[in-house]
């Protein structure tokens, strides 16, 4: 059974589908693809960055990100043109991250483990402690 939405763009009401917006809004947005896609297929403009291709189109920035995350626009093809890390912001063509985010996220985790290992055996080594008996010689020699 097909899931009635509000379209995040207008409001609309919609069946949700794989492009998360309304057809009237994918109709806009595919309007605005071609209008990027034709300034940016002229060779001079294959360089061109995400700034130049704002000013020429008139299409938002985080648009043309979205069509480049979405692979709608290859950066094979135009090597300037990228989306944002996650994380910091800085302009990247592939995954989620940047390098140097993954890096850091990776030394933490590789960080974190260590500290787990040392907390579990340092847990285990009380646990021995606290199940061991002595005994008390209850005889006390006299002489």
């Amino acid at each position: 059974m097909p899931e009635l939405d509000n379209c995040p763009k207008c409001g609309r009401l919609y069946v949700r589908n794989i492009h998360g917006i309304c057809d009237v809004c994918r109709k806009e947005e595919d309007k605005l693809f071609e209008k990027v896609y034709e300034f940016i297929r002229k060779r001079e403009n294959r360089t061109a960055g995400i700034a130049q291709i704002v000013e020429a189109t008139g299409v938002s920035e985080d648009t043309i990100m979205r069509f480049v995350k979405e692979g709608r626009l290859r950066t094979t093809q135009f090597p300037n043109l990228g989306y944002r890390c996650e994380r910091c912001g800085r302009l990247i063509n592939k995954g989620k991250l940047c390098q140097d985010c993954l890096e850091n996220i990776q030394s933490d985790l590789k960080a974190h483990t260590k500290t787990e290992e040392i907390r579990k055996k340092r847990e285990e080594a009380e646990k021995k402690a606290a199940h061991t008996y002595y005994s008390v010689d209850t005889k006390i020699k006299r002489d």
